[in-house]
């Protein structure tokens, strides 16, 4: 069983870790997004720099490689634990998937905030809480106009929609494995959460103009 979760942890971290924003944006546009904004290969970022059409490209991919990533999990979960529950390969592979996107061997460790990426790996594992926590995510964000505080609060809201929402076997890597998403995509935003106490964050529709906005 330790192989097969190595085996998954494997194939996930490597789906996660394709750095999609970086990858358009250097084939399009012929730039290094970290070098542009804040620095940053999420869509925000890339949305943010200029293109709205890379920006929606980057969010989708970056959302399918977390699904594919799950998928792919809970397929090699059946085939190599096939006596323990399904949900616990998806679990690993979540939580690793999205370390994969947040910390990219490609990119020296340097990588996204994981939200559209967490959102991807659970539309497949806990679907109805997914889509609950996006929910919040876009009234958050049409109310605040702030992508930050919308993905801390979507994150946040999210392990509490798959204790509601998700039926069946829950097992404990399961669970945990929603927290640690959650936690690490509000960690991931901590430089925001400073510059929203601060009265400092910039709103969607207003260009970074200095390296540490989001």
């Amino acid at each position: 069983m330790l192989l097969a979760s190595l085996l998954i942890a494997a194939a996930a971290y490597l789906l996660g870790s394709i750095p999609t924003g970086y990858l358009l944006v250097r084939f399009f546009r012929h730039q290094d997004i970290r070098s542009v904004g804040s620095g940053n290969i999420g869509a925000t970022n890339v949305l943010r720099s200029g293109g709205k059409g890379l920006g929606a490209a980057t969010f989708l991919l970056d959302m399918l490689k977390g699904c594919c990533a799950v998928w792919l999990g809970a397929l090699l979960g059946s085939l190599l634990m096939p006596a323990a529950p399904v949900r616990s390969a998806e679990g690993i592979a979540a939580l690793v998937a999205v370390l994969g996107h947040m910390f990219p061997v490609w990119l020296r460790f340097r990588g996204g905030k994981g939200v559209a990426t967490g959102f991807g790996v659970f539309l497949v594992a806990a679907p109805l809480a997914a889509l609950a926590a996006i929910g919040v995510f876009f009234l958050v964000l049409f109310l605040s106009r702030y992508v930050s505080l919308a993905s801390i609060l979507g994150a946040g809201g999210f392990p509490l929609f798959a204790w509601l929402l998700v039926r069946g076997p829950r097992p404990a890597i399961f669970i945990a494995a929603q927290f640690a998403v959650a936690l690490l995509i509000i960690a991931k935003h901590h430089q925001n959460i400073r510059r929203l106490l601060a009265g400092t964050e910039s709103r969607l529709g207003t260009p970074s103009r200095k390296a540490g906005t989001k």
